[in-house]
């Protein structure tokens, strides 16, 4: 006479071995592991625009480091992390290892690359010129101000950082994938973009003040066009929590076998910018910021004229 089978142990006991390993001892979960080259690829992003930010708080003077102003430095840091932030995610694909982590630390990094240090840029570029005194020592702009304007730039940095927090937070949530290869369009203007277009203006503007025919042709130019760029931060900042339609440039033009006139439309801007490097690089990064726009007018005209043309009511 067989002895009865012992009974099956509870579900609760019989954790799968992944799941033991996830487990610590005293019931919490382990952090997956993390891929090494690309994180410090992201890290390297997010010491950028601390630097950035770090520069940008310095007076407007030459730094000394190719005796750039301290703001055109601050921009040069941004463009460094946006290179950092394309590096990671190559080295990701490449060594396959793209996680949730690695996406969510990104968008930590990009929030002060391309957030927090580009508004905070625009704030050291207007304060030079307004201000209790409007002087390289004047503090930061903020809502102590004591004049509506400082106060409204303030406002218009703020803004701007919360929709660069928006912009990612949403693109978290929206996307499954988050393989680059996978998009061919962004919802709103990416955060490296618009950062991007508000860093290229400041070098531009710190640029064209230096140059002396400039400084003695158009003595105001430097002023009014300070006191201009809130304008540009506002409008890219909108575009960023915005639900027009941004082409992704590496997919498009940069993957794949392509004809020889996407050839030269890519030669022709790096060739510029070899004699007129600060000029091309704020019209490429505007010309980009108003693709978006453009392009939606565009498809609506498009599809009015077939609706005419198909007797259909606009």
């Amino acid at each position: 006479m067989s002895l009865p089978a012992p009974p099956p142990m509870p579900t609760r006991h019989r954790a799968g071995p992944l799941r033991r390993l996830l487990r610590r001892p005293g019931g919490r979960r382990r952090v997956p592991p993390v891929s090494v080259l690309p994180s410090l690829m992201t890290l390297g992003n997010l010491v950028c625009g601390f630097a950035a930010i770090h520069y940008a708080t310095k007076p407007l003077a030459a730094s000394g480091f190719f005796n750039w102003s301290t703001l055109t430095l601050a921009g040069a840091l941004v463009f460094l992390g946006m290179a950092f932030d394309a590096i990671d995610g190559a080295l990701a694909r490449l060594t396959r290892s793209t996680s949730d982590l690695g996406a969510q630390l990104d968008s930590l990094a990009d929030v002060v690359t391309f957030g927090v240090a580009p508004a905070f840029m625009m704030l050291r570029l207007v304060t030079e010129y307004v201000g209790p005194t409007a002087t390289a020592t004047a503090p930061i702009l903020g809502p102590e101000a004591d004049n509506l304007y400082a106060r409204a730039v303030w406002g218009v940095a703020a803004v701007y950082i919360c929709c660069a927090a928006l912009r990612l937070a949403r693109f978290n949530v929206e996307t499954e994938s988050h393989r680059p290869e996978d998009h061919g369009t962004f919802r709103g203007l990416p955060s490296p973009g618009a950062g991007g277009t508000v860093a290229s203006a400041i070098i531009l503007h710190q640029h064209l003040a230096a140059t002396r025919y400039v400084g003695s042709e158009f003595p105001a130019f430097d002023r009014w066009t300070a006191l201009g760029t809130p304008l540009l931060t506002l409008l890219c900042g909108l575009a960023m929590v915005s639900t027009i339609r941004y082409v992704h440039v590496v997919n498009r033009y940069l993957r794949g076998s392509r004809d020889f006139a996407v050839v030269v439309r890519i030669v022709l801007p790096i060739a510029a910018a070899i004699w007129f490097f600060h000029v091309t690089l704020a019209v490429a990064f505007a010309a980009y910021a108003l693709s978006g726009p453009l392009r939606a007018c565009m498809l609506v005209l498009r599809r009015r004229q077939r609706g005419a043309a198909g007797g259909a009511p606009q």
